[in-house]
């Protein structure tokens, strides 16, 4: 395949991801501009887990195929260093935008700092590995960038809100979207063994339904949907 192929074949599911959570956005949509800029900041993000990783990687040596060894890697040389640096953006900058005024838009932004992220390291991975590669993340690693993302976006959508339990719900969310991503992770680092990576597929099954809940439950929290029952009533 062309290099431009390859090139559309690993965007392709960020963007669509990315413009599914954006229609999901029923009542004021985020200002386009501000979104592309969110997308950037996921790419952005993947030179903090670089910069984060390199010393972890070289002082903190583990031993692949070991039981608790992978399960370091997963849930804290991978998951949390990749998540706390999608986090940073999310929460010390997208947070006070003047337009993050519903607790939606706190999914809005965490799932396109995630398709940044995601979408860059797609691209590296594609063009390492070819189609296969490019396919199989396109229903896998992809989709659970975006479910982290998801999860992570909507207790930072509760923080913008709580003025008084900002640094709660905000540690909740860094908290899930790590966990998620190292069960997710843990799995297929440990899928030599036998039947392994169903646990892999399992945490990404889980991940979906609790994403699609988090992604209804803001909807319906929604002032804007408030403010237009109330028209509904008076009219």
């Amino acid at each position: 395949m062309d290099p431009f192929s390859l090139l559309a074949l690993a965007v392709a599911p960020g963007v669509a991801i990315g413009l599914y959570i954006y229609l999901k956005d029923q009542h004021e949509r985020e200002p386009v501009s501000l979104l592309l800029i969110s997308f950037f900041y996921g790419m952005l993000s993947t030179v903090i887990t670089l910069v984060i990783s390199f010393p972890l990687n070289m002082f903190l040596v583990t031993k692949s195929h070991d039981v608790v060894g992978e399960f370091y890697n997963a849930f804290f040389k991978v998951a949390l260093v990749e998540e706390l640096s999608k986090f940073l953006f999310v929460r010390f900058v997208l947070f006070h935008n003047k337009n993050f005024n519903e607790p939606f838009d706190g999914i809005v932004y965490a799932v396109m700092v995630s398709m940044g992220f995601a979408t860059l390291e797609n691209i590296v991975y594609v063009y390492d590995f070819g189609v296969r590669t490019g396919i199989l993340r396109m229903f896998t690693a992809v989709p659970a960038h975006a479910i982290f993302g998801v999860l992570m976006g909507y207790f930072v959508g509760k923080a913008r809100f709580a003025p008084y339990r900002q640094f709660y719900y905000s540690v909740i969310g860094l908290g899930a979207a790590a966990v998620l991503h190292g069960a997710y992770d843990y799995f297929w680092f440990m899928s030599h063994l036998p039947a392994l990576w169903v646990g892999g597929v399992a945490s990404l099954v889980l991940g979906f339904v609790l994403a699609r809940k988090a992604i209804r439950l803001h909807q319906q929290a929604s002032p804007f949907l408030v403010r237009e029952e109330s028209e509904e009533k008076q009219e």
